[in-house]
């Protein structure tokens, strides 16, 4: 039979499968919260049996992830982590520091498939999905690591999060559940490419998250050289999938948008974004380009942000430049992957 992966399993699945085994259910609620405080071994669990701790060493896996790699920022305390997963994939995690708390940056995937042409994530395409115990993992042993409480979480690492949705939504229950980490929907953010349909499918589960969409382009033409999945349905139908998650949730979309020289940061790309907020009804994030290696793509120069910025602000849109953390280190997401697999490679 093969084994289950206990730190993906919900308190309820615990009680069943204890059950099975001839255990009593209430010994679901401490083998959850030991996996909750981020156990390397059932041996950890000293408030169980030694006999049913065998029994769960017979019948579960423990995932316990690898450091391969750690950058930490002299210039503001950012902190990039690297790890292996049992398998030998690697993906990425960041700790960020911020006046009101310390937020980790998690993946949802190793690799991804969306292609977006400034990013480092995708070079190399999807290898697989991470399972929900393999992002979980991340929040829990960042924080042992760093020894830091983790107050708020951001699913905007290697890979999109609306194509592991299945997994994504198992995760926010792990991570949400009292017995857990119990950290609330509203301090967590899931970034997307933008999947019309899934961000639809999200919406039903009315999970109370901020949903932040990557939009980089307020025109199909200049988002289709951006963003390639846009070409399956296009900005229009983007931003009616957000108003429909707004009418169902009551939560406001975020938008992202890069700024990159030259390409999506023109005049005409400024009014066509002024018009594209105004209906959006949401906050926008400016954010200056990380350059990557692999990519040609700069940022916009400061004078052409500041006007973005003053402009919409002066039409009524919500909006802010991003704080930029990390920059004495790999600070674009996937870069720290990318290098390491270039040197195993070489």
């Amino acid at each position: 039979m093969q084994k289950q992966d206990i730190r993906s399993m919900l308190p309820e699945e615990l009680e069943s499968a204890l059950v099975a085994m001839g255990e009593q259910k209430f010994r679901a609620k401490q083998i959850f919260q030991w996996l909750g405080r981020g156990v390397v071994s059932f041996d950890e669990m000293t408030n169980l049996s030694v006999p049913l701790r065998n029994k769960l060493a017979a019948a579960f896996t423990l995932a316990v992830p690898t450091l391969l790699a750690k950058q930490v920022s002299k210039e503001d305390g950012t902190i990039k982590y690297l790890w292996a997963m049992e398998d030998g994939n690697t993906v990425e995690t960041v700790l960020m520091r911020y006046h009101h708390g310390n937020t980790v940056c998690i993946s949802t995937q190793i690799g991804c498939r969306m292609g977006c042409t400034f990013c480092a994530s995708t070079i190399g395409g999807l290898v697989r999905n991470l399972e929900p115990s393999e992002m979980l993992n991340q929040v829990l042993f960042t924080a042992k690591d760093s020894g830091q409480l983790i107050s708020n979480i951001v699913l905007m690492g290697i890979g999109e999060p609306l194509d592991n949705l299945d997994n994504v939504l198992r995760f926010l229950k792990l991570v949400n559940h009292p017995d857990g980490l119990n950290i609330g929907m509203r301090h967590i953010t899931l970034s997307t490419s933008g999947m019309v349909e899934e961000i639809d499918k999200l919406g039903l589960h009315n999970v109370q998250l901020t949903l932040s969409v990557s939009l980089h382009a307020p025109d199909d033409k200049t988002r289709n050289q951006l963003v390639p999945t846009n070409r399956k349905a296009g900005v229009d139908a983007l931003m009616a999938a957000c108003k429909r998650y707004f009418e169902r949730t009551g939560r406001r979309v975020s938008f992202e948008y890069a700024m990159i020289d030259g390409v999506n940061d023109t005049k005409e790309h400024l009014e066509h974004l002024v018009k594209r907020m105004q209906h959006a009804g949401g906050h926008l994030n400016l954010i200056p380009l990380n350059p990557i290696a692999e990519r040609t793509l700069g940022p916009s120069g400061k004078s052409n942000l500041d006007t973005f910025t003053e402009t919409l602000r002066q039409r009524g849109i919500n909006v802010t430049v991003r704080r930029s953390l990390g920059g004495d280190i790999d600070a674009s997401c996937g870069q720290l992957r990318r290098r390491r697999e270039k040197e195993r490679v070489t």
